[in-house]
């Protein structure tokens, strides 16, 4: 085999073979992290809900955590958060202040009912009055997105988890600006229906991590195939 390589060609080449593997090593590192990630989720998820004091005490580690409160919802205030169903149809969150026994004071997502039922008084069986106990999964709110519309203040419905903005519009001061997914337990008259939690991570760090792998093949290829075709490159004994 004889090899003459093109110097330049060949430092720049070897440059961008040695930066698209280490993009590629990178996904791979990214795609053990988003599985740990994942696992730890799924494990807080089944794990027996904490008090309200260790969940404010973890800060943003809080977030997927069950936590358990005991108090009373303030029904006069309802909020709704606009979003859709399993089968495409339009529903709405039902978020609800909630005073603790210990006078603080969070927002609970009790759960979702169909456009038909937002109007609190056509599901009287579903109003808890009183005392009670929540157990939900802890999430961080959010303010939506440039295409996010803006609340039906009036109506008291929003398009985004912005749980200041639906706070403020309540008249009420919050502890954490956290919404409180209900699980699953019934309510009665059957709505809302709790246990609306949705866990989905983007995971195509393999995907991203094949390609940059299969990038720096075809480089490498290409490299080949031009010294061969340039008669730099030759295989076998010259005659």
């Amino acid at each position: 085999m004889s090899f003459r390589p093109l110097p330049g060609f060949t430092i720049a080449a070897a440059i961008l073979l040695a930066l698209l593997i280490g993009l590629g090593v990178w996904q791979l590192q990214r795609l053990q992290w988003k599985l740990a990630l994942i696992d730890e989720v799924n494990r807080n998820l089944t794990a027996q809900p904490l008090a309200l004091d260790h969940i404010l005490a973890l800060g943003p580690k809080a977030e997927y955590r069950r936590v358990a409160l005991a108090g009373r919802f303030d029904n006069t205030k309802e909020a709704y958060v606009y979003g859709i169903g399993v089968e495409g149809a339009p529903v709405f969150h039902v978020v609800v202040p909630f005073t603790t026994d210990d006078g603080r004071t969070l927002l609970i997502d009790r759960g979702i009912v169909p456009r038909d039922l937002r109007d609190p008084a056509i599901r009287p069986r579903g109003i808890v009055a009183g005392e009670t106990k929540v157990v939900g999964v802890w999430r961080a709110g959010d303010t939506g997105g440039t295409f996010t519309p803006p609340p039906d203040l009036a109506n008291r419905v929003w398009f985004a988890r912005d749980t200041r903005a639906i706070a403020r519009r309540l008249g009420v001061r919050l502890s954490a600006p956290a919404l409180i997914e209900a699980d699953a337990t019934p309510n009665q008259g059957g709505w809302p229906k709790g246990g609306q939690t949705v866990v989905t991570f983007r995971n195509e760090h393999l995907q991203y991590a094949i390609t940059w792998f299969l990038m720096a093949a075809g480089l490498l290829g290409i490299y080949i195939a031009y010294h061969v075709s340039a008669g730099r490159l030759t295989f076998g004994k010259r005659p």
